[in-house]
Formats: structure tokens, C-alpha cells, sequence
């Protein structure tokens, strides 16, 4: 016979671990489908979206640090990069001081995509869901995301 979990009246998990886990996935699904809607209409995934607003945000960051405020491999920073070139979105500027490191910066297309919250994105549902909650809300909300991933990186 196998043991069924308790429930509350939604038919969530009552265990209130599960029910956090259960829409971290949610989050987790929402977050892919809405990347790949992205990619469909804009022609930009969600993480080469936020890739190109933190080269805007700060033009002549390395592939190195963009990986380390993306909390990305570096690897898989190249590969969002070099998407980002193909499109003509960003470009590379060899550093006169080591040959090897690349700075980034927007090209003019970049910086015509390079939209606060351009309608059909991630961060532009973040803003508006941000806009409904209270900021101790916000705040209470970033804190447990917080804990939640150093526990994570325990692991």
C-alpha cells in the first residue's frame, strides 16, 4: 500500500517544505516556457536577455565577471555570448593589456534591445509582479530565495 502525504485544502503538500519546492517548480516550468516564448517572438532567450542588460548595465565587463553576476559556468556564458554576436546584438573588444580577455559592449542594435522591462520578457513580469507586493513582501521573498540557495550550494 503506498503512504499518501497529507494534504491541505488546494491539494498542495501540507508539509510546508513540499509546498515551497512545489512552486519553486512551478517557477522553475514558468521561467523555461516563457524563455523559450521569448526566443519564439524576440528572436532572445531569457538568459541572453539578462546577459545583454548586464553588459548595458556595465559596458566593458569580461565574459569572466559577466559569469560570476550571472551565476553561470563560463562556458556557458561563451555560448550566450557568442548567440549574442551572431545576432550583431553585442560585440568583443580585445584587452591592450592580456590579449586573452575580451571586454563586452552593446552594439547599436544591442542598445536598441537593451529595453528596461521591453514588453514580452522575464524581467517585465518581474516588474509587474514586484508592482502587487508589498516591499516587505519583496523583501521577506529575496531573503528566503537567498537562504534557500545557500543551502542549495551545501549540497
Amino acid at each position: 500500500m503506498v503512504k499518501r502525504h497529507a494534504k491541505n485544502g488546494n491539494g498542495a503538500p501540507a508539509d510546508p517544505a513540499l509546498q515551497f519546492l512545489q512552486t519553486v517548480w512551478q517557477l522553475e516550468h514558468a521561467l523555461e516556457r516563457a524563455s523559450k516564448r521569448m526566443e519564439d517572438t524576440m528572436g532572445i532567450s531569457a538568459p541572453q536577455r539578462f546577459a545583454l542588460r548586464m553588459i548595458g548595465a556595465q559596458p566593458g565587463i569580461t565574459a569572466g565577471e559577466l559569469a560570476a553576476v550571472l551565476h553561470l559556468h563560463p562556458s556557458t556564458v561563451t555560448g550566450i555570448v557568442q548567440r549574442l554576436e551572431l545576432r550583431k546584438l553585442v560585440k568583443r573588444s580585445s584587452n591592450e593589456s592580456d590579449g586573452r580577455v575580451a571586454h563586452l559592449h552593446l552594439t547599436p542594435a544591442g542598445t536598441k534591445a537593451n529595453k528596461p522591462a521591453a514588453k514580452g520578457t522575464i524581467e517585465r513580469a518581474a516588474r509587474v509582479a514586484l508592482t502587487r507586493c508589498p516591499a516587505t513582501q519583496q523583501k521577506a521573498t529575496a531573503a528566503m530565495m537567498s537562504e534557500f540557495t545557500a543551502e542549495l550550494m551545501k549540497l
